[in-house]
């Protein structure tokens, strides 16, 4: 699976790539700011990696300008609610102070909301964690309830909330992607064998808003925006 929008590409953690995600992730700017932090090894990797695997998570790779540069998740999906658990790091810690981060978060929660048609995201995020909670924060995630002495918080996001809290942020966004505001998604040969492929369209299917299937391509869907 591929999703194309804003110049970012996503797309999902296949296994060749979880050696890269591992050291991302064991590099102190990331693994500082995780619930675990312990140093990870190949082997418990791996098993992560298999256990992830499934049509309950998606793990995506991060491309910017052709470059690997991080990891989005959404994992937990209940298909039926269409609620699920966002996360998101850059291993490249170059892009940390840029606009980059916001490309990727605008770009996979508009896909989520006006693509997909879910209904709410999830985030924990470290309470003491402030760069973090500053920025979720922007694009509208909101504590949950009882959440104020727990140590990893959770937070939610609704449609209303992105809409109401990311206006300059989402017009910044277009202006930087210029004319090119479609969005696309490529279901590849292993997303049908998965089963993943027919989850999706079901949803897209029934997606409100103009979408439209590439004829001439089978497993493209877009819309454009």
């Amino acid at each position: 699976m591929k999703l194309l929008k804003y110049g970012i590409t996503l797309e999902r953690l296949k296994e060749t790539d979880i050696e890269l995600v591992r050291h991302w992730r064991n590099s102190d700017p990331v693994r500082l700011n995780m619930a675990y932090r312990e140093i990870i090894s190949p082997e418990q990797q791996l098993e992560w990696f298999r256990s992830v695997d499934n049509l309950e998570n998606n793990y995506l790779l991060i491309y910017y300008k052709g470059e690997k540069i991080g990891l989005l998740n959404d994992k937990n999906v209940n298909w039926e609610a269409r609620t699920s658990e966002s996360g998101l790091f850059l291993g490249r810690t170059e892009f940390y102070s840029t606009f980059v981060p916001y490309l990727v978060s605008v770009a996979g929660i508009e896909t989520t909301f006006y693509f997909l048609n879910w209904n709410k995201q999830y985030a924990h995020i470290l309470r003491g964690n402030a760069r973090a909670i500053s920025y979720n924060a922007q694009l509208g995630y909101r504590l949950c309830p009882d959440q104020e002495e727990a140590e990893n918080q959770q937070y939610e996001l609704t449609r209303e909330g992105f809409e109401l809290k990311a206006g300059r942020i989402r017009k910044a966004v277009r202006q930087l992607a210029g004319d090119d505001l479609k969005t696309t998604l490529l279901l590849e040969p292993e997303d049908y064998k998965s089963g993943l492929a027919l989850r999706y369209e079901s949803l897209l299917a029934a997606c409100p808003l103009p979408l439209r299937r590439d004829e001439d391509a089978a497993g493209v869907w877009i819309r454009e925006v």
